[in-house]
């Protein structure tokens, strides 16, 4: 059996957690863009592991997705509740005798505790965030940058795609 060599995986990781370098070989107004031009280079056997896409311009968007009441909170943390409690309840069903009352018991006892467990906080944030929402972090752009060696193929290869870019980068940064 191949054991995997430490030393080369602990610099995949070291590699993922620097700030990415190398030259830009395109630009994109969208992540699908970008991923495209990358799936495109991979179609045409480029060494895609010399290849990162980088998102610049990054911003975070939070997005109201509703209002929140006491009565959202409180069905929100029993429904929660139940489905823990199903789960336990089917533990205990499956290691025990019958299935039955076990699983009402858990049922129950995650409602209660599910709905404790969410009015609580919203009962302490006295209404300070009366709403619901999600957070992404969106990037203005998105480029496609190259190891030096390679990125005159890549940028070539690119612009010769057709895939819709923001800019295409011209020999001057370097390629």
């Amino acid at each position: 059996m191949v054991q995997p060599d430490p030393q080369r995986r602990n610099s995949a990781v070291l590699r993922e957690r620097r700030r990415p370098s190398g030259w830009p070989v395109g630009s994109f107004s969208t992540y699908e863009q970008a991923q495209a031009a990358v799936d495109m280079l991979s179609d045409k056997e480029f060494p895609v592991n010399e290849i990162s896409i980088v998102g610049v311009d990054l911003i975070e968007v939070e997005n109201v997705t509703g209002r929140l009441t006491w009565a959202k909170v409180l069905l929100s943390g029993a429904a929660s509740g139940a489905w823990m409690g199903v789960f336990i309840g089917l533990l205990l069903g499956i290691f025990g005798e019958g299935w039955l009352s076990p699983l009402l018991t858990g049922i129950l006892m995650g409602v209660i505790f599910g709905t404790i467990m969410a009015a609580v906080p919203y009962a302490a944030s006295q209404g300070r965030r009366d709403f619901t929402s999600s957070t992404t972090i969106v990037a203005g752009r998105y480029d496609v940058i190259c190891t030096p060696q390679r990125a005159r193929e890549a940028r070539d290869l690119i612009a010769a795609s057709g895939i819709a870019t923001a800019r295409h980068f011209t020999g001057e940064e370097g390629a």
